[in-house]
């Protein structure tokens, strides 16, 4: 990006062009916001340093300082997103040496996150209550999204076409821009692209609810913005109503997902059904569940040894 070595240049201000040059229009939105938001804080924590002053201390004391107010998670991404432009500005012979060589990543013991979920009973209860009428509506979203775990963005991007009602299976295989201009996306990860089975309920359903609509268009989107919160508000109203637990669009995710697990079914096949990357982000996520379940597992043993 520069021909000729300048002692003067900012730090930020490498960085500022580096993601404007290597990273504007090749990555999705929402990634791109987080290099944005690394950039801020680097003019924020670090505005004169310079690149030609770059070394693994001042690195590592930029690292202390954005550490004290992230979790190491976080601190740990910060890293990574400079580390790019570092690299290259070592290729680029602005600097001799990597200073993120050895960096230790700190940061704020994370707090404890519960997840929310429903039990079976608080899910059937929602489920009734639901006004599935003709047309499609945030209900019918509610429902899909409960009887299959989708993530929001895909749950919008759904198609008639997606649907084989003879083999009772839905295609997964795209999301939708709901935070940008609309239109369809590619999934999060590669192993985000599925075919899950669907219960016969959802085929009787969805099979009358299509019939006649454009095979490519999805079935919720119409030409209005749609907001995450107008599709929480609707769920929050039916649960307020209901008496039960007030949960989030993606707690029905966690709900559907938790629900699995709790009847048995393998943790590899709920982490292929949620579309996640491995097996390790379903443990870490429904790690308390997994725990209970463990704990069930026990009182089965020594029942069963007692029973010898």
């Amino acid at each position: 990006m520069y021909n000729n070595i300048d002692d003067t240049l900012l730090f930020s201000e490498y960085y500022r062009q580096w993601v404007d040059v290597y990273k504007k229009g090749a990555i999705r939105d929402a990634t791109m916001s987080k290099y944005l938001m690394t950039q801020r804080w680097l003019e924020r924590l670090a505005p004169e340093l310079k690149i030609s002053q770059l070394t693994r201390t001042s690195y590592q004391q930029l690292l202390n300082d954005y550490a004290k107010e992230h979790e190491r998670q976080t601190t740990l991404d910060f890293h990574h997103q400079l580390k790019g432009a570092i690299l290259d500005a070592v290729d680029e012979g602005l600097l001799e040496r990597d200073p993120t060589r050895k960096a230790i990543i700190k940061g704020k013991t994370p707090r404890a996150k519960k997840i929310k979920y429903l039990n079976q009973f608080e899910l059937h209860t929602l489920i009734a209550h639901l006004e599935l009428c003709e047309e499609p509506s945030w209900d019918w979203f509610i429902l899909l999204v409960a009887k299959t775990g989708m993530r929001f963005s895909e749950a919008l991007a759904i198609t008639p076409g997606d649907f084989d009602f003879a083999r009772q299976t839905l295609s997964i295989s795209k999301t939708w821009d709901y935070k940008g201009e609309g239109g369809f996306l590619p999934t999060k990860n590669k192993s985000s692209v599925r075919k899950i089975q669907i219960d016969w309920q959802i085929v009787v359903k969805f099979s009358e609810l299509i019939k006649g609509m454009p095979e490519d268009k999805p079935i919720f989107v119409n030409d209005k913005k749609i907001y995450n919160s107008t599709v929480n508000d609707v769920l929050t109203r039916h649960c307020k109503a209901c008496g039960i637990s007030e949960i989030s669009i993606h707690g029905l995710r966690h709900t559907h997902a938790s629900l699995l697990l709790f009847a048995g079914v393998s943790i590899a096949s709920v982490a292929r059904r949620l579309g996640h990357a491995s097996m390790t982000t379903t443990q870490k996520t429904y790690l308390h569940i997994i725990q209970e379940l463990e704990n069930k597992d026990v009182d089965l043993v020594m029942r069963t040894l007692s029973g010898l």
